[in-house]
């Protein structure tokens, strides 16, 4: 009892009698079944036919909780103990579905081989402790069921998943990416490293102090991210557009706002002001061709455009910052 209470009222695995290694097994092949259909109605919408293969998947795990009902049922009777993951101590458990939802396709499957390695290790190690020889031979049978369950997938993604399916859901993972994290992340750089020019620019002449650049560089920086950050995640909830998490975008482009200013604020670290100056323009120059290449990497903007545009602008932003501490 005192054990018990230690663990939090959880049994060891080592304690389970037979019947009750069954009714574990039985109420996990149960979830695993629900968690399967969660995913699959997760991804119907954008991913119909990846979603087609975990309701399929979802259908052999229930032909495995059959089978261990109808053992039970030899075995034990009609009446199943109440027994669950949660129960066990140290036994693998499952993620509640309102942690799942925003998962990415690649996540999901990630964690569906994770799942069927934990199921694996569980009838392995239960089949050591049954000296039942049916039950033994079906929670090994099931053991290589689930080891093998990793070609399972594969076969059922090759019956729902021809070539043309799996392009277009690839298609649909890559704009999804896009509109999630590369627009907003691009949109924060642009405006981190190019708003911040002036400011910061025209303070090194006006002041001719690294330190005070700095800290207005920091300040700008900062503030220009959290309020990109901000702006992105209020104005667009991604329903709607379907771009994805509010909180995710935010991140993002605050995140890249504040990296945008901070590249060309932090050489004022530097105490001599030539020094810093030159090292700021340099950064300034690799960032403007940085962006520009995104551009034209992931929003498919020709690279001669995206140039003229960002470099062009951020010369012009450079130029006046610099004529203004002059002045």
């Amino acid at each position: 009892m005192f054990s018990l209470s230690l663990s939090g009222g959880k049994r060891p695995f080592d304690e389970l009698s037979e019947q009750e290694i069954l009714a574990l097994a039985i109420s996990s092949e149960e979830d695993d079944a629900r968690i399967y259909l969660a995913y699959a109605d997760q991804l119907r919408e954008a991913y119909p036919h990846s979603a087609k293969v975990f309701e399929d998947m979802a259908a052999v795990e229930h032909t495995h909780r059959n089978m261990l009902i109808e053992m039970h049922r030899d075995r034990f009777g009609e009446r199943i103990p109440l027994i669950r993951r949660e129960h066990v101590r140290g036994f693998y458990d499952r993620k509640p579905d309102w942690l799942r939802k925003n998962l990415t396709l690649d996540q999901i499957r990630e964690e569906t081989m994770q799942m069927e390695e934990g199921a694996y290790r569980f009838y392995h190690e239960a089949a050591q402790h049954t000296s039942d020889a049916g039950i033994r031979k079906l929670l090994g049978d099931l053991a290589m069921a689930e080891q093998g369950h990793e070609e399972i997938a594969t076969m059922l993604g090759d019956r729902h998943l021809p070539e043309d399916a799996r392009a277009t859901e690839d298609e649909t993972k890559k704009r999804q990416f896009i509109l999630t994290y590369v627009q907003p992340g691009l949109a924060g750089l642009m405006d981190g490293s190019v708003s911040t020019l002036a400011p910061i620019f025209a303070a090194a002449f006006a002041t001719g102090d690294t330190w005070s650049t700095f800290l207005i560089g920091l300040s700008a920086s900062v503030g220009a991210g959290i309020s990109m950050g901000f702006t992105e995640a209020a104005h667009d909830d991604g329903k709607l557009s379907g771009r994805g998490s509010p909180l995710k975008r935010g991140l993002a482009s605050g995140i890249m706002t504040t990296v945008g200013g901070l590249g060309h604020a932090l050489p004022y670290l530097i105490p001599h002001f030539w020094t810093a100056t030159i090292t700021a323009a340099v950064i300034v120059f690799f960032e403007l061709w940085a962006i520009a290449f995104i551009q034209n990497r992931y929003m498919e903007t020709p690279f001669w455009r995206a140039a003229m545009q960002v470099v062009l602008g951020g010369s012009l932003v450079l130029a006046a910052g610099v004529l203004i501490g002059h002045g």
